[in-house]
């Protein structure tokens, strides 16, 4: 159930609002890294309190990727490198971190330094961070005290009918037993497979699959992972080059000496440096970017050990 009390806090005066709702006032866009940033995390603390949550959980995680929107400059890390470690492990759909990291994941997202999530405690509290420093919290209950100690904090807590960072889930396939008896179909008939794995929105994990590693792939897979298998890659690597679409963004996926599988995302002005930078590739493949061309032999997302099917992709 989406929350019943729904609050936009901001630092931005509704006085200095047009008839459209657009503030026309002299704040600014950003953090102020300072007495203003503060005053969001010690309201936020204020809502969490009231409602009697201590813990929060990760939802939707992402980093930033090809295009990042901030007005800030992303930052090394995506900002996560004094939260969590390098390969962002624990840092995944589900994940349950207590308040203090919750608070420093919002300073993150006001500072627009990458990373990106949504933060909820089941039906009782949501935290949303939006664009230029609006902050929407969601509770189970009108939480009074929290609105009261917010505009003593200076900002302006102003309620909504629902926050528009709200969760929209789709239906999604699941990744039980019978998508993997699929696998195991498709890679008997084509002896090879490229699998996709999205742990984090924007972290992409690729692995290339075989009936000898599936299992070991398999295991070591990110909780509530979106999933894509895809034909294998190409030994013929200067094919794959002179078969880019001339007008068109893609998906470059390419297997180094060393083993290790990469993608990047690019445009066709940016061919000559990807022939460059793939030159001594085993294999590859190119994958287009557009959505409607993205179709993936298998599509699936990595349910809980329970069996139930949480992530919202």
């Amino acid at each position: 159930m989406p929350p019943a009390f729904v609050h936009r806090i901001t630092k931005y005066d509704p006085a200095d609002r047009d008839e459209h709702g657009s503030y026309r006032g002299a704040e600014d866009t950003v953090s102020d890294h300072g007495p203003v940033e503060a005053a969001y995390l010690e309201a936020i603390a204020a809502f969490a309190e009231a409602a009697g949550i201590d813990r929060l959980e990760i939802r939707e995680p992402t980093v930033a990727g090809f295009v990042h929107f901030g007005a800030q400059r992303a930052a090394e890390g995506h900002g996560l490198g004094e939260l969590f470690p390098a390969d962002l492990s624990g840092y995944h759909d589900g994940a349950k971190v207590s308040l203090a990291v919750a608070l420093e994941l919002i300073r993150i997202m006001l500072r627009e330094q990458g990373a990106w999530c949504r933060l909820e405690a089941e039906d009782v509290l949501t935290v949303h961070v939006g664009w230029d420093q609006y902050v929407y919290v969601g509770s189970d209950q009108p939480c009074t005290d929290a609105v009261a100690r917010t505009r003593e904090l200076g900002l302006f807590p102003e309620p909504l009918a629902a926050s528009p960072y709200a969760a929209e889930p789709e239906i999604s396939e699941v990744a039980d037993e019978n998508f993997w008896v699929s696998v195991r179909n498709e890679l008997a008939a084509r002896q090879g497979l490229l699998l996709e794995e999205i742990h984090i929105v924007n972290a992409t994990r690729w692995h290339r699959l075989t009936t000898e590693n599936l299992n070991a792939v398999r295991a070591g897979l990110g909780p509530r992972a979106l999933l894509s298998v895809w034909p294998d890659l190409q030994p013929d690597v200067a094919a794959v080059l002179t078969a880019l679409p001339p007008e068109w963004h893609i998906e470059f996926v390419w297997e180094a000496q060393d083993g290790t599988i990469r993608g990047v995302a690019l445009a066709e002005t940016e061919y000559q440096d990807l022939a460059a930078l793939v030159a001594n590739a085993r294999a590859a493949r190119a994958l287009p970017l557009c959505l409607d061309e993205r179709h993936p032999l298998l599509h699936a997302v990595l349910p809980d050990s329970d069996g139930v099917l949480r992530a919202r992709w």
